[in-house]
């Protein structure tokens, strides 16, 4: 009996000291672990790839920023209002020996800039001016520069002819491709543009284009303001304008007609043959761009000797230098119709038969899907509104 009560006795200190050795075990685990958890966890972290999440999407894009060079304030004016925001203050002038000064009146680091400048004018010192716009942007920190540029400079120059112009054409530069290496050095990282010369000049470039159409704008004019517009016929001025007016045409469901040119020189056209029939139809003459226009005043002479009732010219850019307003005023249009790519209100003011179509909305949605990174191209077939 004395025995049994010594083994339990023996026992119960044995139970005791190893639930004592295992108290004091787990206390000091207990005060050691937040230690050697974050610890462990620091490693982890560091060996663990980086978590991607999902932000929104004003978390990820930047503010943005408009300017506007000296070429078309107007237009830039109408970009920014309908995005809903101020124009970005800039200083733009010129000291005695005419060179270029522009200066950036706020912050731009860390911004999505955006610097509209059209090509029309005086068209080397605008190009100048916005080569240094986007340097000046760039080295101001700014997280994307995009270059908007209605009316592309330079765009006719974009291969050497087959058919010489004069003697020296073999030896004529490329100056659309040397326009693109300006802007890309200069630091353009995007270029918004309309309705090239040649679609190939895209093919010029190293960092993105979006080249805008006017042919939805142009669809939109015709049905609004042409009421025969179902008796009409689209007409190319020339080969290359072809695949612009079977576009024109297949979406209003009507026939096109082509006129073939041959030029003696520059400005200066040699013949015309029609190829089509506009007899008793409303003829609409549609173009990328005219200058002194002597091409479509002499094809709107053949189409009302070819027996159309009417002849319209719808233009992207109109250029209009020149003779080119006083050759309209003496021309047989019924109206002369271009959009704002370039400023269009003198021209309007000289010549009652110029009309402009706004495109400014097209511009400003390709603006606003751009800075967003939504695609711009529902803008190839619609009209924003």
């Amino acid at each position: 009996m004395i025995l049994h009560t010594h083994l339990t006795t023996v026992y119960a200190d044995l139970f005791s000291m190893t639930l004592l050795y295992y108290l004091v075990g787990a206390v000091a685990v207990w005060k050691v672990m937040p230690v050697l958890s974050e610890a462990i966890r620091a490693k982890s972290l560091l060996r663990a790839k980086p978590e991607k999440r999902s932000l929104p999407l004003e978390a990820r894009m930047p503010n943005i920023k408009v300017f506007s060079g000296t070429s078309h304030p107007d237009l830039a004016q109408r970009v920014v209002d309908r995005l809903g925001i101020d124009l970005g203050k800039v200083v733009t002038k010129k000291f005695s020996n005419l060179e270029t000064c522009v200066e950036i009146g706020e912050s731009v680091r860390g911004e999505d800039v955006y610097i509209v400048q059209s090509g029309s004018g005086e068209i080397n010192d605008n190009l100048m001016e916005l080569l240094i716009m986007i340097n000046a942007c760039k080295i101001a920190s700014a997280s994307r520069v995009t270059a908007v540029i209605p009316c592309f400079p330079y765009a006719r120059q974009d291969k050497k002819d087959k058919e010489p112009v004069t003697e020296y054409t073999s030896r004529a530069p490329i100056s659309a491709k040397l326009v693109a290496n300006m802007l890309s050095v200069a630091g353009a990282d995007h270029i918004i543009t309309m309705d090239l010369h040649a679609s190939q000049i895209q093919g010029f470039f190293d960092i993105p284009v979006d080249n805008l159409y006017a042919e939805p704008a142009v669809l939109k004019w015709i049905k609004e303001n042409i009421t025969e517009w179902r008796n009409s016929i689209i007409v190319s001025p020339d080969a290359g304008g072809a695949k612009r007016v079977t576009s024109i045409a297949d979406r209003l469901n009507v026939e096109f007609a082509l006129i073939h040119k041959e030029r003696k020189k520059a400005n200066e056209v040699a013949s015309m043959v029609l190829v089509g029939d506009v007899k008793d139809r409303v003829a609409i003459l549609v173009d990328d761009m005219a200058d002194t226009c002597g091409t479509i005043c002499h094809a709107a002479e053949k189409l009302m000797e070819a027996g159309a009732t009417k002849v319209y010219a719808i233009l992207t850019h109109g250029i209009f230098s020149g003779p080119a307003v006083s050759r309209i005023n003496n021309a047989c249009f019924e109206a002369v119709v271009v959009t704002n790519t370039i400023p269009q209100e003198q021209h309007m003011k000289d010549c009652p038969k110029i009309r402009c179509i706004d495109v400014s909305m097209m511009f400003a949605e390709a603006v606003r899907r751009t800075h967003n990174g939504e695609s711009v191209s529902y803008l190839f077939s619609n009209v924003p509104y």
